[in-house]
């Protein structure tokens, strides 16, 4: 009995610590090394215009922001630094406590965490960068033997480098696309679901009997964000009879 009143209290505890509510969310920032006063502004899009928009500034003060406000449902936003404006620290916004420890130096290497979508979408790309890992390394070792082989008008030497690039790249791109698979198939709740079946609804050369059988195991927060009923729209348009066709087989036609 004691073991269970201490459980509903932890719970409780928790719950109240919490400094959100549901439909609010709190950017907690460190930005170690930037000036105060340094500005830093929060950007969405537009949702009927879909145009790039400035949602919210806030000044640096003692290495720490903060940015709190409403939101409906997780979506891809990106925080910019007044003095990089063309490197933005891309995440997801969404309901919850997130954390962002922001690298002025390099600000690929930003730290994001702190609520479901945000933690998966890290460790996602944290995969695919495994995976692409062939590619990015290849480049680095044979780029100075390229720019000499096209100094030299070396063909020989410029279409092997070129053939064993392709072979890796064919090979890259098919282990990424068995990553978003795997994903789509054992993450249900994941917004990264939602843009991955997004994706595929939209290629031509994709199985949408499978995208329509990952789409119905999606969690029902999922389905109803905006990739999700993207998602939907497509497999009805995928299912209508294409233009010019006929919706019953004509006369005298086998059955």
């Amino acid at each position: 009995m004691k073991k269970i009143f201490f459980l509903l209290t932890a719970s409780v505890a928790i719950i109240s610590c919490s400094k959100v509510k549901d439909g609010e969310y709190l950017i907690t920032g460190t930005a170690k090394g930037i000036e105060n006063g340094k500005t830093i502004i929060l950007q969405g899009q537009d949702p009927n215009t879909m145009a790039v928009i400035a949602l919210d500034t806030v000044k640096v003060e003692d290495g720490k922001f903060e940015i709190k406000g409403k939101v409906t449902e997780p979506a891809f936003h990106a925080l910019i630094l007044q003095d990089k404006p063309q490197e933005p620290v891309r995440f997801i916004l969404e309901t919850g406590e997130i954390n962002i420890a922001v690298d002025k130096d390099s600000i690929h290497k930003s730290k994001i965490s702190g609520t479901y979508n945000n933690d998966e979408f890290v460790k996602f790309n944290e995969e695919l960068i495994k995976t692409q890992k062939r590619l990015v390394d290849f480049q680095k070792k044979n780029t100075q033997t390229m720019q000499a082989a096209q100094q030299k008008q070396d063909t020989a030497v410029i279409n092997g480098l070129m053939k064993e690039f392709m072979a890796i790249q064919t090979e890259v791109q098919a282990d990424s696309k068995k990553k978003y698979t795997t994903y789509a198939e054992t993450h249900p709740k994941s917004y990264i679901t939602a843009l991955i079946l997004q994706g595929m609804a939209g290629d031509p050369s994709a199985d949408h009997k499978k995208v329509e059988a990952l789409y119905n195991s999606l969690d029902e927060s999922v389905k109803n964000s905006t990739p999700g009923k993207k998602v939907k729209e497509a497999i009805g348009l995928a299912k209508m009879p294409s233009v010019g066709a006929s919706a019953t087989p004509p006369v005298g036609s086998a059955k």
